[in-house]
């Protein structure tokens, strides 16, 4: 199957790409590299045995359309965007280009080239927003009243999805992910928590907290969201579907964990909360084990073991 990544140069994007390949489809990635590297697709490219093609190009620019229509995937996965809550307070209207003029443009150009189906990635936490906690983990039908850009963008992306399939037949599933951490996330990102509390905690640098630290987040592995990416191009149809754990994890939770696993003592640095990031947030995963057959099978414990093995083995 021909298929095209956007954002395939990211840690998630290219977690992707490999399995891709590892299942035999032709792979186009396209990413502008402004938080992707190309060093995360250096397996894939070095794999003679498929097809790999490469562009820098950022999904806002108008050429876009003609390069997808050119390169004609079945299935086009969009994970391209803007990712960081703080980032999108700080720029709104930056991270609306990039969030929905990159989707809108990205869309139009799978209808151009005649794709099947196009998979989309969008924030789960960011996009329900507040959730009651007695309503947590947040299902499908739960209201949305996002408290950030971030999360808006996340919404309008999926209406220009609806939309799409309601005026030309383009099929999607939009995979409302959780907080996805793993292997090649940058450990100098913002929204990257687990990254950054290894990288640091390995190096002796001090973690920072925010607020009390009793904020919850749903911490899903790359491996595990990547999985439901692939069963989402032929499953799913016109749905969005959450993709997390259901388990919440605070802060403090996740600090404590990474501590002991790193062998430290001290504690964090506290800092205040930045606005427009949730209190708590979990996703409810049962539409995506009825309608694409999926569940998360990493643990937490086993998860930030990879990560740690995977900085000592990078930095």
């Amino acid at each position: 199957m021909k298929t095209l990544v956007t954002g395939g140069a990211g840690f998630i994007g290219s977690t992707l790409v490999d399995r891709l390949q590892a299942e035999g489809h032709e792979v186009d990635v396209l990413d502008d590299l402004s938080t992707g590297s190309l060093g995360n697709l250096a397996e894939a490219r070095a794999d003679r045995t498929h097809r790999l093609r490469f562009q820098q190009i950022d999904v806002r620019e108008d050429q876009i359309v003609d390069l997808i229509a050119r390169r004609a995937p079945e299935v086009v996965y969009h994970l391209a965007g803007q990712v960081d809550v703080r980032a999108s307070v700080a720029r709104p209207a930056h991270d609306a280009a990039l969030n929905i003029g990159g989707t809108v443009n990205v869309v139009e150009a799978a209808r151009v080239a005649g794709a099947r189906k196009v998979v989309a990635a969008v924030s789960g936490g960011a996009m329900y927003g507040e959730v009651p906690p007695r309503q947590l983990p947040a299902k499908e039908s739960q209201a949305l009243a996002p408290t950030s850009p971030y999360g808006v963008s996340s919404r309008v992306a999926v209406d220009y999805l609806a939309m799409y399939r309601r005026l030309h037949g383009l099929e999607f599933t939009a995979l409302a992910l959780a907080n996805v951490y793993g292997p090649r996330q940058s450990p100098h990102a913002e929204g990257g928590v687990v990254a950054t509390f290894a990288h640091r905690l390995l190096t002796g640098e001090p973690c920072t907290v925010y607020g009390d630290g009793e904020q919850t987040r749903d911490y899903l592995y790359v491996d595990d969201a990547v999985d439901a990416l692939v069963r989402a191009a032929g499953r799913g149809d016109g749905l969005v579907v959450n993709v997390g754990t259901g388990v919440q994890t605070s802060v403090n939770e996740l600090y404590h964990l990474m501590a002991v696993t790193a062998g430290v003592s001290r504690p964090p640095e506290g800092a205040a909360a930045p606005p427009g990031e949730v209190a708590r947030s979990a996703l409810d995963p049962t539409r995506a084990a009825i309608q694409l057959g999926w569940r998360p099978w990493t643990t937490l414990e086993e998860g930030v073991g990879r990560v740690f093995d995977w900085l000592k083995h990078t930095t």
